[in-house]
């Protein structure tokens, strides 16, 4: 296990660069994930800690010292990947194996690895197979099973799950997670799907156009996003967003979204902004629910709309309502049946409102107690 350090690292591909600067520290046995959209750099940053890029600036550490220079096979790092990797013409023991045998690695040594990785894996009756006869979960397991028996300081995973049903992507990340408690090794995992992000990381790193926007716990960035392209981003559904304009009334500050429609500024906010502050208003679903339904009334908001679309989950129910001159998502947490086109009354939870510049993008931050 090591730490793995990014000073300033940076990638450029002729006039485009692929990743700007970036410092990060992750520590031993922590579990980093890199999150963002399509081109956003993530894979870019893992190969180039893997060694499998050039880094075009700034060091790369891994433990004390520097690998800038060193080729992958050097790093003492695991990279699991998308399509598995492996040898259609081998069995899973060989698979394991192979690595080891290219390493000159004493047999016995490979046996008692190999058969350490395939009873933490649980592949031991899937030894003598050939990956064609594996399912899409058991050839992952087999493709992380490879990188265990090297003993690396650091996995590294490029969007592993993303070739699998919903259903076995679930089950994976929950493989995972147990992997890295009883491997303890430090990891760093990139993909696109922030439910990945938010269930496996000890920490979200969120990058975009080559930049890194935040790095916190999953509950840190979901509760305190940096920004508004954050809070966009964390969050099933996404956040509802509406530009707003802050003005002074003789009953306080408030925000107004249009000559019609208003919220009060939170009292956690009502320092940081001043009237004529152009803002952009922050509501998650969860904090947008129907009166009634089994929910007691909270302090904040009330408003009413006609339900445009209902979308039932199951355990929880999305209604698309119009707040103000916008179609928002609320969320009815206990529900009984709601009809298109019925008029509820919404409580809106103001603890919860975030706010962000409008020309900066960046968070107007609460009012520290």
């Amino acid at each position: 296990m090591a730490k793995v350090r990014l000073e300033n690292v940076s990638k450029v591909y002729g006039d485009v660069v692929a990743v700007r600067d970036i410092d990060l520290e992750i520590d031993h046995n922590e579990f980093v994930v890199l999150v963002g959209p399509s081109g956003c750099g993530k894979s870019t940053t893992l190969r180039m800690i893997a060694g499998l890029e050039e880094i075009s600036g700034g060091s790369i550490h891994i433990g004390d010292r520097v690998v800038n220079d060193e080729p992958p096979r050097m790093r003492n790092v695991a990279m699991v990947f998308q399509n598995y990797a492996l040898y259609p013409h081998m069995s899973v023991r060989e698979n394991l194996a192979f690595g080891l045998t290219l390493a000159r690695v004493p047999r016995r040594e490979i046996d008692l690895k190999v058969a350490e990785a395939a009873d933490i894996l649980g592949l031991d009756e899937l030894l003598d197979r050939q990956p064609a006869q594996l399912s899409g979960g058991e050839r992952q397991r087999v493709a992380m099973g490879r990188a265990i028996v090297r003993h690396p300081d650091v996995f590294l995973f490029d969007e592993p799950l993303s070739n699998l049903d919903a259903q076995l992507r679930t089950q994976m990340r929950t493989e995972i997670k147990r992997l890295h408690r009883k491997v303890k090794t430090t990891v760093v995992y990139v993909t696109h799907d922030q439910v990945e992000a938010m269930t496996l990381a000890d920490r979200v790193v969120i990058m975009r156009a080559g930049k890194v926007e935040q790095i916190g716990t999953p509950d840190n960035i979901f509760h305190y996003p940096a920004n508004a392209f954050v809070a966009k981003f964390i969050g099933s559904p996404p956040m509802n967003m509406f530009d707003a304009v802050v003005a002074e009334t003789t009953d306080g500050k408030v925000l107004r979204v249009d000559s019609d429609w208003q919220l009060p500024v939170p009292r956690h906010l009502a320092t940081r902004v001043e009237a004529g502050h152009e803002v952009v208003i922050g509501l998650r679903a969860d904090d947008i629910t129907p009166r009634g339904h089994g929910m007691p009334p909270r302090e904040g908001a009330v408003f009413e709309s006609a339900v445009n679309i209902v979308e039932p989950l199951g355990s929880e129910t999305l209604l698309f309502v119009n707040f103000g001159p916008s179609e928002t998502i609320a969320k009815m947490v206990r529900p009984r049946t709601v009809q298109e086109g019925e008029t509820l009354s919404f409580d809106v939870n103001l603890e919860e409102l975030k706010l962000f510049d409008r020309s900066s993008g960046q968070a107007i931050e609460r009012t520290r107690a």
